[in-house]
């Protein structure tokens, strides 16, 4: 059998094998299964967690990991990191409470309050402010994302503490006769049946989506996130591209806390305490690969679905809260070993040479 023979086989043998390779679909698929095999298991332990009352329910829990993870995908195709949600979605929970509480000018004597559409507005103006702080260190600058988000998470956490004096702004529902009403909205209204934070997290993902796959922004970020300087060399704007990528991050994040605050119907300066790496957890759960390019917003919803279905179901069989913390960072631990295993190195696949290669070439002698 001669060798053009030979390397005819394998390859064809390897292709028929590419078509159906179960592992291959297992893994990349992982976060869908996951999920699958939790709401099963959670349904033969619990009668009450199997119904669409109880799904809502966790889904409008999930909502507030799910858009700051969207946001943070962003960040983490880009290459880099964002440490600051979490404290940007405290502190822009406490400006919007501080909004709602009316804001005093002693020297005229007289307190704005404003209406909730300006409180929105002017809220997710200060997400978007910070990611623009966090953008500017890493492009412009070039400090390192982790570095830099984590200074901005003490800085944002520190203003936070310094507008409340350290307490928490109750009773956001506004009054009438003030015109600051509707606070409440966004964290206990529903449409057609559906939480509205439910609603927000499905178009904030859309617009993700159509983003990354139908614009020219979703094509520049993925080149940059998987190789800097060859998308520089090809005409790609790499600097906007990273400051836009942590204002987005940022504006997801004061979504969040808007949506929190209304649920909670207060807003505190330790909100939103360890929510970065929840949101980084489901974005590697979801697939992505932490050294950017990499990365789907499906994988990610995906993910914060895994996190939060996970631990609801945890607390509702009676697990200890201890214990709920060390399955979800087992998890964590897993989908990074996965993502290794997904984005590690593979060997070229053996083809059939073109004719006049030197394989093919009979030897002298």
């Amino acid at each position: 059998m001669t060798q053009t023979t030979l390397l005819t086989k394998r390859s064809s043998l390897g292709s028929r094998a590419g078509d159906f390779d179960i592992a291959r679909i297992l893994l990349e698929g992982r976060a869908f299964f996951a999920l699958i095999a939790i709401i099963i298991v959670f349904s033969l332990l619990s009668p009450y967690y199997f119904s669409f009352a109880n799904f809502l329910t966790m889904a409008s829990h999930v909502a507030i990991f799910g858009i700051l993870a969207v946001g943070m995908l962003l960040v983490i195709l880009n290459g880099g990191i964002d440490l600051s949600v979490g404290s940007t979605l405290g502190l822009c929970g406490v400006i919007a409470g501080f909004l709602m509480q009316g804001v005093s000018f002693p020297a005229l004597g007289y307190t704005l309050y404003p209406p909730v559409w300006v409180v929105v507005v002017l809220t997710c103006a200060m997400g978007g402010f910070v990611g623009l702080i966090n953008g500017v260190l890493v492009a412009r600058f070039k400090v390192p994302a982790f570095v830099a988000t984590l200074g901005v998470m003490y800085v944002a956490r520190g203003v936070a503490l310094l507008i409340t004096n350290g307490l928490t702004y109750n009773s956001l529902g506004g009054r009438p006769e003030l015109g600051n009403t509707g606070f409440n909205w966004l964290g206990f209204n529903r449409l057609l049946d559906v939480p509205i934070g439910v609603v927000v997290l499905v178009v904030v993902a859309l617009i993700g989506n159509l983003a990354l796959t139908r614009t020219a922004f979703g094509r520049w970020l993925y080149a940059s996130g998987g190789n800097e300087r060859a998308a520089e060399l090809s005409g790609v704007p790499v600097k906007p591209v990273q400051i836009t990528v942590y204002v987005l991050s940022g504006i997801c994040a004061a979504i969040a806390g808007l949506i929190l605050s209304s649920q909670l119907t207060s807003a505190g300066p330790t909100a939103g305490v360890t929510y970065e790496l929840t949101a980084i957890a489901a974005v590697v759960i979801g697939g992505a690969a932490l050294t950017g390019g990499r990365g789907t917003v499906r994988g990610t919803l995906l993910g914060a679905f895994v996190i939060g279905f996970l631990s609801d179901g945890l607390v509702i069989i009676g697990i200890s809260s201890y214990w709920q913390t060390v399955f979800t960072g087992a998890v964590i631990v897993l989908a990074v070993l996965l993502n290794a295993v997904q984005y590690r190195r593979r060997p070229a696949k053996l083809t059939t040479p073109p004719p006049g290669h030197p394989t093919l070439m009979p030897k002298a002698g």
